[in-house]
């Protein structure tokens, strides 16, 4: 190829196969500037060179430095100082950069090379090549396959401890009512109940039997003698006796609260062997379940039923024949903690429960029955 003749004292570079231009600096007679030899050192212009490589130029007037960067290079001179810092790194020049008609001109293979050209003499046509190729871009790698998650097996809902339980046991409590003024129970004092869990419900039947002896507060003739008062208001006197007292209550129950913490509705019958009517009534309360998962624990009720009555007639006397509406409300509690062996169905159980009969219409007094129990379950 004919580069043509360069100017004398010049030498012409081409840059990619393409004339270098000192752009706009334009030297006399038209020709522009390639390039010119320095104590044996090819000089070129800064700007026009590495601005044609990406590279961006930067002149500090204060210091009379030159800075070419572009990514991941930076080449920094100084007006007539033999050094040049490559990326921060200093290397020494044979020839300064210099001043020539108002262009600034460096050593070509060492700023060249610095920005990741390379450059090449032509000795037969006394020429300078210098080429750069741009690197190639890193191919963008494909996005990355979103991994499927392995899917995570629903846990089996976990089993119930238990579905329903039976439980009977024996208790000593103290007693107080018409017939008997806080005493102690004896012999048949019993405690039982049983329960059946289905979804958020639960069914429950509570049952507490007192067997007591009667005061002795009228003796006659040295005997044991009971007076006591009367549903219409009297008195009667009767030869100390034992009584039994029961109340059994069935409740249907809606967990609240976990767990087993249950609101429930309940039908009570509150009754007796000794003639005094049989009370019957609704009320509510809370209760606690037992949960049973082995080892100890806790359950507990509280039931307000606000009119238990019954209905009592006069047997004999000037009265017989009248009907008396006998009626309370009545308190029952319970609290008591339970033991179960292990993954054994078994348990021992025992607490405190009790009950207090408030008189309302024609009922002679108040009434309390409570005491301590122990007994054993089974669950199921």
């Amino acid at each position: 190829m004919n580069f043509g003749s360069p100017p004398s004292g010049e030498v012409p570079i081409l840059f990619n196969d393409h004339h270098v231009y000192a752009n706009p600096d334009t030297l006399r007679q038209g020709r522009v500037l390639a390039a010119l030899v320095k104590n044996g050192v090819l000089m070129v212009p800064l700007r026009s060179m590495f601005e044609q490589m990406g590279a961006t130029v930067s002149f500090d007037r204060a210091s009379k430095s030159v800075k070419a960067s572009k990514t991941g290079s930076e080449v920094q001179v100084t007006l007539g100082k033999n050094e040049v810092l490559i990326n921060g790194e200093s290397r020494p020049l044979d020839v300064p950069p210099m001043m020539y008609k108002g262009v600034l001109l460096v050593p070509i293979r060492v700023i060249s090379e610095a920005l990741g050209a390379y450059v090449q003499w032509v000795p037969e046509q006394h020429l300078a090549v210098v080429r750069y190729l741009p690197p190639t871009p890193v191919p963008t790698p494909p996005p990355a396959a979103t991994p499927v998650a392995t899917p995570v097996p629903t846990p089996a809902p976990k089993a119930p401890s238990y579905v329903a339980f039976l439980q009977g046991g024996a208790t000593m409590g103290r007693v107080s009512n018409e017939y008997a003024a806080n005493v102690q129970s004896k012999g048949a004092s019993y405690v039982a109940a049983g329960a059946y869990l289905f979804d958020k419900f639960a069914v429950k039947v509570d049952w507490r039997q007192d067997t007591y002896v009667t005061s002795n507060n009228a003796p006659i003739a040295g005997a044991p003698f009971t007076m006591f008062t009367t549903i219409d208001g009297g008195s009667a006197t009767v030869p100390q006796f034992t009584a039994r007292q029961s109340t059994l209550d069935g409740r249907l129950e809606y967990q609240i609260f976990s767990p087993k913490v249950y609101l429930a509705a309940s039908y009570i019958q509150a009754s007796n062997h000794y003639g005094n009517p049989s009370l019957t009534g609704i009320g509510g309360g809370l209760e606690k379940l037992p949960d049973f998962t082995g080892g100890l624990g806790w359950f507990g009720s509280i039931f307000y039923y606000p009119n238990v009555r019954g209905q009592y007639t006069v047997p004999t006397g000037p009265a017989a024949g009248t009907n008396f509406t006998v009626a309370y409300n009545i308190y029952k509690y319970d609290l008591g903690i339970d033991y179960q062996f292990g993954d054994s169905p078994f348990y021992l159980y025992g607490g405190f429960s009790g009950n207090k009969y408030t008189h309302k219409n024609s009922a002679p007094v108040d009434q309390t029955h409570a005491g301590p129990y122990v007994g054993l379950g089974v669950k199921f």
